[in-house]
């Protein structure tokens, strides 16, 4: 009797536990890599958008200032616009400001344009809380969590907010800071005024800078703010700057980085950082049910991105573990159920900069918001930073998968113009570009550029399980005095097997373990023809060049099957660990130098194989 009076318990509280999000997959990140081993979103393109130089400033890299974090996407009349935050040296330390670029494409980009200039503090402000600090030729730094908004009648505002750190550790999202600003975006590369949308109450208004929104003389520009204003999901995002007792945020506890999207029945699913969540039932007005952490989800102090995908599917990003790598996908058919985990950015280049809370990984994700757009190429677009000091984009195609159905047959000179690339995984920079190009020989193939001290340009192809594979890749290093090539043949996790380099001695040398043995010696601009065909059970490898002796090795380490095959201009890394200290304080030697350029050129890649069936 009793354990079915129990068992009555268990169900009615199963009949009465609020709806929510959870996950319901059973793939899990492991930390201790930087791509977690999870297997990558198919076609993923990630691309540095900004890389920080300190030694070297320029209107391309934001004047040099190396804290760049935050940024936000909208997708309107035709390109992006991609704004962030930016401080000289590290967060929270003044001066702070927000810059703005654009792209017609999400490759290509502007250079960054101040659109919240610094702002002077008033000497002798004080916060109510900290009676005994006070402003003395001190400067705002920027915190928003909401970057864009598309009005009713299509007009683009950015927005921003000047909060103020009276020391390196003062929090400036804490409402006692000055204001909300806002002014909006003209086509043509212009921008209208700056106003005030929202004072903290503790501002004294009479010592703003700029005026209020209400006297602007354009009546729409003052009609599109007052629909942010009288739209709760908009206003919930101001929550952390605000007064914390705001009437037009609908919940004032103090949960951070809100963003949202709408279920099939008017329903909207709200999501804050530690993957707290909650669901509306009418447009955010209110939220009658509690907030909890999502079940099953891992997601520590940093954002997480939901969004409904131009195929009707959900999606959720963000990074699913207690550190911020990797940054990775996790997919829903209903917006409820989030059934796996795949890899968006699984690569931490090294910190160049050190600085007050700059914290290593690609972090603080955020795409296009409902209402602010949606690309022509139906891809789901994300914006985040790598180490709080570079900015980058990726794009995942929709519907978003993981698993290959079909083997590589890619000549890249007879392929299609645009879709070279929509099997391919890319890992692009500033420094170290991947893109379809010019040969020598007048085609056009796969380049890796990198001329990065630091990083390197990346491009994998997923393949379909397979035991056994061949693989032949047409590739033409441009020099044979410098740079490197990898390749590698890799596993789901993404643990290789075997890997062939092209080395600074004009070597093509096979890793053995912890030794190299040669292949074969190769020239600056001569093709090479590779086949390489693997035996994962029995650990063999083969490789032979422009058909000539084939060489057998044994695998460097022991996989069960393929499904990747990976360049990369640069050796594999695996700083930071899980065990180095958070903070970095100290700066590179010599991080704004760059090396001597190297170019891989690939022609094409071919594989085949035995599929493994279920």
């Amino acid at each position: 009797m009793a354990a079915a009076a129990t068992l009555g318990v268990v169900s009615a509280q199963a009949q009465t536990a609020p709806e929510t999000i959870r996950y319901t997959g059973t793939t899990l990140s492991n930390v201790d890599y930087h791509h977690g081993q999870l297997r990558p979103a198919i076609g993923t393109h990630a691309r540095q958008v900004l890389r920080a130089n300190r030694e070297q400033p320029s209107a391309a890299n934001g004047e040099g200032w190396t804290y760049n974090h935050a940024p936000m996407l909208a997708y309107w009349q035709g390109q992006f616009y991609y704004q962030y935050l930016s401080n000289p040296v590290g967060e929270h330390v003044p001066p702070g400001r927000t810059l703005l670029l654009t792209s017609k494409d999400g490759y290509t980009w502007t250079n960054p344009t101040v659109i919240f200039p610094p702002y002077k503090v008033p000497d002798g402000f004080t916060k109510p809380d900290q009676p005994g600090k006070m402003a003395r030729n001190l400067e705002a730094v920027m915190h928003q969590r909401i970057g864009f908004y598309v009005s009713n009648k299509n007009r683009l505002l950015t927005l921003g907010y000047y909060g103020v750190a009276l020391d390196a550790k003062d929090d400036p999202n804490d409402g006692q800071g000055i204001g909300r600003v806002v002014r909006e975006v003209l086509p043509g590369g212009k921008f209208g005024p700056i106003y005030f949308l929202r004072h903290n109450k503790t501002w004294d208004q009479s010592k703003s800078t700029y005026p209020f929104y209400t006297k602007s003389k354009d009546k729409g520009f003052v009609a599109a703010c007052e629909e942010i204003l009288a739209n709760p999901l908009m206003m919930q995002q101001m929550v952390e700057e605000q007064d914390k007792d705001d009437p037009l945020i609908p919940i004032h506890k103090d949960y951070k980085a809100f963003s949202y999207y709408h279920l099939p029945d008017g329903r909207v699913v709200g999501l804050w950082k530690h993957a707290l969540t909650t669901i509306s039932p009418d447009g955010g007005k209110t939220w009658p049910n509690p907030v909890i952490r999502a079940p099953h989800f891992v997601n520590s102090n940093a954002k997480i991105w939901g969004q409904r995908t131009s195929d009707g599917q959900y999606a959720t990003v963000y990074n699913p573990s207690e550190f911020r790598w990797p940054l990775a996908v996790s997919p829903s058919a209903n917006g409820l159920d989030y059934t796996d985990l795949w890899l968006v950015h699984g690569e931490i280049t090294p910190m160049r900069y050190g600085g007050n809370y700059k914290s290593y990984g690609p972090q603080y994700v955020r795409g296009i918001q409902e209402g602010d757009g949606t690309p022509p190429d139906k891809k789901m677009w994300v914006s985040y930073s790598v180490n709080k000091e570079d900015l980058w984009i990726a794009s995942v195609p929709v519907p978003i998968r993981a698993t290959a159905t079909s083997h590589a047959n890619d000549v890249f000179a007879q392929m299609p113009a645009g879709q070279e690339l929509e099997q391919w995984n890319t890992y692009s920079l500033v420094q170290a570009p991947v893109e379809i190009g010019p040969l020598p020989d007048g085609s056009k193939g796969l380049v890796l550029k990198d001329s990065d001290r630091f990083d390197y340009a990346k491009a994998e192809r997923i393949i379909p399980e397979s035991k056994q594979l061949t693989a032949e890749l047409a590739v033409v290093p441009a020099q044979n005095d410098h740079g490197l090539l990898q390749i590698e043949f890799q596993d789901a996790k993404g643990q290789p097997a075997v890997q062939l380099s092209f080395d600074s001695t004009g070597t093509l040398s096979y890793k053995a373990g912890a030794r190299f043995k040669g292949v074969a010696k190769y020239q600056a601009g001569q093709q090479l023809d590779l086949k390489v065909t693997l035996d994962a059970p029995n650990r063999t490898c083969t490789v032979s060049v422009n058909g000539g002796k084939t060489s057998t090795f044994i695998f460097f380490a022991p996989v069960a099957s393929f499904e990747r095959v990976m360049l990369r201009t640069g050796p594999a890394r695996h700083f930071p660990t899980p065990d180095t200290p958070a903070d970095q304080t100290y700066d590179l030697p010599r991080a704004g130098e760059s090396e001597k350029l190297a170019v891989f050129y690939l022609k094409s890649l071919k594989t085949s194989g035995g599929v493994v069936t279920p």
